[in-house]
């Protein structure tokens, strides 16, 4: 990842500042990197946005769903602008956070755990858990020394039938085991929680309405007080074929079902993920090969495209092919000419030799689009590069910071083009050549990109708009 400095002015803690290098657009991380590998484009912008949309809108407390997107730039710009509660997943994820937030509070919501990463939770001072069984409630009270001061969340099984990826299946207590679950924990822990996932990418918001109604028939029959409600995620994303309500209809249909609990004096929590950063980043991928209307790209369903392999979900993509001032292209093996109007329908294939590493689209780009050629992929800040995989040794790690609104003096050109190098110890492939050129910096202003465009929302959680920057 990139090294961070606080801009001038700034009251931002060290932690939470921008990158040493910016971008003014996605067709500038093109030109000048002409990468050969797939690129990460983060825009600040956009979670920064998203983040104090959920802090004002959701009555309660807000936790990021490290899973979603674990990216140190991403955890920055949220933290900047006010996420200070974290769900974590993992040890791995935990000791992430605690590394570049002190005082951020860690929440371990995942209902199955083992014993040492309980026992170091506990030790690093984490007091939330969540459970589904008796048999993680003894795993808890045996790894913590049945400590006191625990906070305890039952993890009910609802329907995930609103959702585009049902998690119902594998995780959730019945209403009657989570009856059972809730007196005992009312005994052990200092406070007790309901928790409960309707589903990743939930379309309607009345799915929370039922899953709360759930809740409460739970508490109401255990004769339980609840001292926290957690709606946990699902809060979706605008996606090409999936536009779903506004957030605050999601929010309004959870204050709504959550009174009878606020009302006896529980806290309001949820965990979203998808909707905070979806929109956050995008992939720069480059065409490798065409056969007809296939073109093969270095990047996949073994990489940052595994929801659009295997769940065959559309992506918004457009052609990067940013041009000279004079004649001609910036890249040899692409066409000199402007792409052209005709879209026509493209698969994807990824660079492995797996035949499962296929995206079926259909991606809508120009007729003549060819090798050489880049293509950014939008919508990807969730469960995009964190998926990837190092299958055949193809796996990329650089990101590039594509910020258009940041002050005009956070911008600094390079004296020479940097470029990216493909290290050969998996050890280093996080080290960005951004880094590396960072020493070479002068205090030029760079342009805006004439012409350029960017695929990602503007932060409001709407379709991603094809607007020049």
């Amino acid at each position: 990842m990139e090294p961070h400095r606080l801009l001038p002015g700034s009251t931002e803690a060290q932690s939470t500042t921008t990158p040493d290098y910016l971008f003014r657009s996605v067709n500038e991380v093109a030109k000048r990197l002409k990468p050969e590998t797939p690129i990460q484009c983060v825009f600040p912008d956009s979670v920064r946005t998203q983040a104090r949309k959920f802090i004002d809108l959701f009555p309660g407390t807000v936790l990021y769903a490290v899973k979603c997107n674990p990216g140190p730039d991403m955890l920055r710009h949220m933290y900047a602008a006010g996420i200070r509660h974290f769900d974590v997943a993992s040890l791995e994820e935990a000791r992430l956070v605690r590394g570049l937030f002190k005082d951020a509070k860690l929440h371990f919501m995942h209902p199955v755990k083992s014993r040492e990463s309980i026992r170091r939770a506990y030790r690093m001072g984490i007091r939330d858990f969540s459970l589904d069984s008796a048999a993680e409630l003894m795993k808890l009270m045996e790894e913590t020394k049945s400590a006191r001061d625990l906070r305890l969340f039952i993890r009910l099984a609802v329907a995930g039938n609103s959702a585009a990826y049902d998690l119902s299946g594998k995780f959730g207590a019945a209403p009657s085991t989570a009856v059972d679950l809730l007196r005992q924990a009312r005994k052990l822990a200092a406070k007790v929680g309901i928790c409960f996932h309707v589903g990743s990418q939930c379309m309607d918001p009345v799915a929370y309405t039922a899953a709360i109604g759930r809740a409460l028939d739970v508490a109401t029959k255990a004769k339980v007080k609840v001292d926290i409600l957690d709606v946990g995620g699902g809060f979706p994303a605008t996606y090409p074929n999936m536009i779903p309500p506004p957030l605050e209809n999601f929010v309004e249909a959870i204050k709504v079902a959550a009174q009878p609990f606020v009302d006896q004096g529980a806290e309001l929590w949820c965990e979203p993920g998808r909707a905070m950063v979806a929109a956050a980043a995008s992939m720069l991928v480059r065409v490798n090969l065409r056969k007809g209307r296939r073109l093969y790209i270095n990047d996949g369903t073994y990489g940052s495209l595994f929801d659009a392999g295997a769940l065959n979900w559309k992506f918004p993509v457009r052609l990067v092919r940013p041009q000279k001032a004079g004649r001609g292209n910036t890249h040899k093996d692409a066409n000199a000419r402007p792409p052209s109007e005709k879209m026509v329908p493209f698969m994807f294939y990824g660079p492995t030799c797996d035949n499962l590493d296929k995206m079926k689209g259909p991606f809508l780009l120009p007729e003549d689009t060819q090798e050489g050629d880049w293509i950014e992929i939008g919508m990807l800040g969730a469960y995009g590069s964190t998926m990837q995989t190092r299958f055949n040794g193809f796996h990329s790690e650089f990101v590039a910071t594509v910020w258009p609104e940041a002050a005009p003096f956070a911008f600094e050109r390079l004296r020479k083009k940097p470029t990216l190098v493909v290290p050969t110890e998996p050890a280093v492939q996080q080290a960005s050549a951004l880094r590396r050129a960072s020493a070479s910096k002068s205090m030029k202003q760079a342009p805006a990109e004439r012409g350029s465009q960017n695929l990602h929302a503007s932060g409001d959680g709407r379709a991603p708009p094809l607007s020049a920057k």
